[in-house]
């Protein structure tokens, strides 16, 4: 039996649900950035309350621990930070889902993902100046290193692919210009 992985366990069914969702986090990072090991892969997530039952229809209780309906649902409606997780019982692998909500970035970013291809599998995944923004935020909540080594290693490679002035705007929207001065210096 292959080895489960973040794609094959949580893209693929959402492919085949068609939700709309965009990949970000780590797995995103590494996509814009430098390889790193990761065990959980983070979606932000557009769906309506038949989308919420197809869902937990589509992970099966026997191999993944799925939250009930009435949770998702819960969080599903927070206007901001609603998030559930699901996890892969065996491998203990996981899938982060933050719903869309108010939040202008999250729709934003939705607006403006692009497929790319993993293992033959398509993947919508954020924008760069969206995992940028968010490791930003990050960073300045946690102080954790590993989003200022995220962050660096995507300037580094993919700076080119970048919207500086929409950067810019949204550093100075989130209040992050302090968080993003320390890491230029660096």
């Amino acid at each position: 039996m292959p080895t489960p992985d973040l794609v094959s366990l949580f893209v693929e069914p959402l492919n085949h649900l068609g939700v709309t969702y965009l990949v970000t986090g780590a797995v995103a990072a590494i996509v814009y950035g430098e390889p790193c090991l990761t065990n959980d892969i983070d979606f932000v997530v557009k769906l309506s309350d038949d989308d919420l039952l197809r869902l937990h229809d589509a992970f099966p209780q026997s191999e993944f621990y799925v939250p009930p309906v009435a949770t998702m649902q819960v969080e599903a409606n927070r206007p901001r930070n609603g998030h559930f997780n699901l996890i892969h019982t065996d491998s203990a692998l996981k899938a982060d889902m933050y719903p869309v909500g108010s939040d202008p970035l999250h729709h934003w970013a939705l607006e403006h993902r692009h497929q790319i291809q993993i293992s033959g599998v398509p993947m919508w995944i954020a924008p760069i100046e969206y995992v940028v923004l968010r490791k930003l935020q990050y960073l300045e909540i946690s102080g954790q290193e590993k989003h200022r080594r995220d962050k660096q290693a995507m300037l580094f490679i993919s700076d080119a692919q970048m919207d500086r002035a929409f950067l810019t705007r949204e550093i100075e929207r989130l209040r992050l210009e302090e968080t993003w001065r320390t890491i230029e210096q660096d």
